[in-house]
């Protein structure tokens, strides 16, 4: 794991946001074992193969995620947000989140990376 990814969910102000950061760093390892992480744009950025695969992002009141290569994918549109090609979800504060489905979706968008 890259020591600037853990800065930078280190330094995330809300402890809820930490944790969520953490948790999805977790699932991005867990389902594409040999994906590569660095910080840019001030993000931590997932990459397969050198090809995006995934985003963490946080604002106010929010933590998004972003799955890249998402063509494909029907994804649900009450949840998501972006174009054809890259969708993101905003998890707020006490939202239950179901990682075994981002995974999932995450497992199925990087596929073909």
């Amino acid at each position: 794991m890259n020591q600037d990814v853990t800065d930078f969910i280190e330094t995330v102000k809300e402890p809820w946001q930490g944790e969520l950061c953490s948790s999805l760093r977790e699932v991005v390892h867990q389902t594409i074992p040999d994906i590569q992480e660095r910080v840019q744009y001030k993000k931590p950025h997932f990459l397969k193969g050198g090809k995006y695969a995934a985003v963490i992002s946080t604002s106010k009141d929010a933590v998004s995620f972003t799955i890249f290569n998402t063509g494909g994918l029907t994804l649900p549109e009450e949840l998501f947000d972006g174009p054809p090609e890259r969708k993101t979800i905003k998890l707020k504060k006490g939202q239950s989140v179901d990682f075994s489905q981002l995974s999932s979706w995450l497992q199925q968008a990087t596929a073909t990376l």
